[in-house]
């Protein structure tokens, strides 16, 4: 569903090369669609954002996809983040390329670049996180009931906290065709909070903050959390936005 946005093109440059994947900081950016099969009419979004370097992703819901709406949700995915956001790779959607993001991203001294138009192989790894941190926990359904965005929202929070800190991932080292064949050679698997961990170039006090979260967790008593406030969200899922409505029009009649 992007929508390209031209404006804006000749400023916000093409991430041609590739940046230096050992440096935490430098993170991918997609929006997923909530809208079933049909794109008409007012629905949810989902933004994923995704380190490189040791892939601790984040993800917020946000109503519509509005460029003042993406940006307070970008603002507050990366003050989740635990380091500095050095650069923000986009694809070309006009929630992405606008004079807001240029002008956060230039106010922050961070590098703002785009990939290629239609070439989702250019963001990866933000497009691998899309299936794992949105899809699995919220199918392909419609949601257009913006009483989903705060509680899709808290499984987020619980979500990030589960799979940042105890679910290993793989790391792709090396790609090459051999003849028809591909072959993939991958790092040891490591959740994103041991990569956070093992790099130089974190600061030795946040890794001891986020050392006190992870012994303050309990991975099944988030996973149980999680399934319990996807239940109501399956819930809020089956209010149609016209639904919601009516009972904001007349809420003693409900």
């Amino acid at each position: 569903l992007t929508k390209p946005g031209s404006i804006m093109r000749t400023e916000i440059p093409i991430q041609g090369s590739v940046w230096d994947e050992s440096v935490p900081g430098f993170v991918e950016a997609d929006l997923v669609a909530h809208c079933g099969t049909s794109s008409k009419g007012p629905f949810v979004n989902s933004l994923t954002l995704t380190d490189i370097a040791t892939q601790w992703t984040e993800n917020c819901a946000l109503w519509g996809k509005g460029a003042e709406a993406t940006l307070e949700a970008i603002q507050t995915m990366m003050a989740a983040f635990p380091f500095p956001i050095q650069g923000f790779d986009s694809d070309n959607g006009t929630e992405f390329i606008n004079h807001h993001l240029v002008r956060y991203f230039a106010e922050r001294n961070s590098r703002f670049t785009r990939s290629r138009p239609y070439r989702k192989n250019d963001r990866a790894h933000v497009e691998q996180k899309n299936w794992s941190r949105v899809r699995t926990l919220f199918g392909y359904g419609r949601f257009e009931n913006p009483d989903l965005v705060p509680a899709m929202n808290e499984v987020y929070r619980l979500n990030s906290l589960f799979k940042n800190y105890w679910m290993p991932c793989m790391k792709l080292i090396e790609k090459r065709q051999v003849g028809s064949k591909i072959y993939r050679v991958h790092h040891k698997p490591k959740t994103p909070y041991h990569r956070v961990l093992d790099s130089p170039h974190i600061a030795q006090d946040i890794k001891l903050q986020l050392t006190e979260t992870y012994k303050s967790l309990n991975p099944i008593k988030l996973k149980a959390e999680i399934d319990k406030k996807k239940v109501i969200i399956r819930q809020l899922a089956s209010i149609s936005y016209e639904q919601w409505f009516a009972q904001r029009q007349h809420p003693l009649s409900q």
